[in-house]
């Protein structure tokens, strides 16, 4: 089925309507551990789940682990449950959406990682509803757990995306400020990588350059001034910027980004923004023997110089110097050296662990080990 979304102020409410359809006889209910009460859905869902059976799992990381994915299966299995709602950031739905596709294509998870066995069934029905505003989880068919430190993908185009999204805003009123910040750049972040991806095309694009736009005049206040309205452009922006990457993919700053929230626990989307401005320039200097993109290098420039436009900048280093100017304001730090990533060996396991080959291939321009201490550097 083609996904059905839900978005505005109580849409939570539609989840009835949806139960109602469906008549599940036991719910796998995923959530953070402390989000689900903090941001009212747990109230809110509790009244629309009186009279069903739910099996409440919250026992993972904030960057789930695939034994921790395992045995939520285990859960799943042993409660014959034939529904899921997922309720959160990225890391429950990523959670809600691996076992429903794990449940239903027997083996072992890590032969679908390696691509050994391929995914060929879907999962049961799945209610995807977001409590911050930065993964874009609820738009997009991927999934992203760490087994140990390494950072594993699993999705399928057709199967793997939430059946239904309800994007209600109000959920995210009571994220802190530092959450607000790292989800904002997050949806900033994978808006830019889309625009700019090898892989894009006009819809994406257009998705893309709205939640840029959003997110560049909302951002501030939804951290510093919180206002209805701005969570409501942040939930629109870091939607669009899910949507976005679902066509395109991610690029560059994400695979960048990994390391250093595995090794330094530094939460994603702030690891993401930090190599964002270094990155936009990076990307304008691409010259013939380093040109990833094949609509050429005059696509590139032009592709680079509109995204500095959308962010209010009349050229690519201004643009750089107001997204880091903008990580400043929201409270993000913008130096490795401020988040205590200090030394040699620190930056050899980002330069060593940052370079998946997926994602590294999706930027326009090649990203070298040699290219990447420069922007290590630029960013020490």
């Amino acid at each position: 089925m083609k996904q059905k979304e839900f978005f505005g102020k109580d849409s939570i409410y539609k989840l009835k309507e949806i139960l109602d359809e469906h008549k599940p006889k036991s719910i796998f209910l995923v959530t953070g551990k402390s989000s689900y009460e903090k941001s009212g859905a747990s109230g809110k869902l509790g009244e629309m789940l009186k009279g069903y059976n739910a099996i409440h799992f919250t026992d993972f990381n904030p960057n789930p682990k695939l034994e921790e994915i395992e045995n939520g299966l285990n859960i799943f299995r042993e409660n014959k449950c034939d529904f899921l709602i997922a309720v959160g950031g990225g890391s429950p739905i990523d959670v809600a959406k691996s076992v429903s596709i794990l449940d239903a294509n027997p083996g072992d998870a890590v032969d679908y990682i390696n691509k050994k066995r391929k995914i060929e069934k879907k999962g049961k029905i799945l209610v995807a509803i977001p409590t911050t505003s930065g993964s874009g989880s609820e738009a997009t068919y991927f999934i992203v757990f760490y087994k140990g430190k390494t950072k594993c993908s699993l999705g399928h185009e057709e199967f793997t995306l939430p059946d239904y999204a309800i994007v209600d805003p109000v959920l995210t009123d009571s994220l802190p400020k530092y959450q607000t910040a790292c989800t904002g750049m997050d949806a900033l972040g994978q808006a830019i990588e889309s625009y700019w991806c090898v892989d894009s095309t006009e819809e994406s694009k257009n998705y893309a350059a709205e939640a840029i736009k959003l997110a560049m005049e909302f951002l501030e206040e939804a951290v510093n001034n919180p206002s209805y309205k701005a969570r409501e452009a942040m939930a629109k922006s870091a939607n669009l910027a899910g949507k976005a990457i679902n066509i395109s993919r991610t690029t560059a700053c994400h695979a960048v980004a990994y390391p250093i929230t595995s090794y330094f626990g530094i939460p994603h989307g702030h690891a993401v923004g930090l190599t964002i401005p270094s990155m936009l320039v990076h990307n304008y200097r691409v010259n013939e023997g380093e040109l990833l993109d094949k609509r050429g290098i005059s696509y590139v420039k032009k592709t680079i110089e509109e995204i500095s436009s959308l962010v209010g900048a009349k050229t690519v280093d201004e643009a750089a110097k107001k997204i880091n100017e903008l990580m400043s304001r929201i409270g993000l730090k913008i130096r490795l050296s401020e988040l205590d990533i200090k030394t040699e060996s620190d930056r050899e396991i980002i330069l060593k662990n940052g370079f998946n080959p997926g994602r590294v291939k999706n930027n326009p321009r090649v990203l070298t080990e040699e290219a990447l201490r420069v922007i290590i550097s630029e960013i020490d």
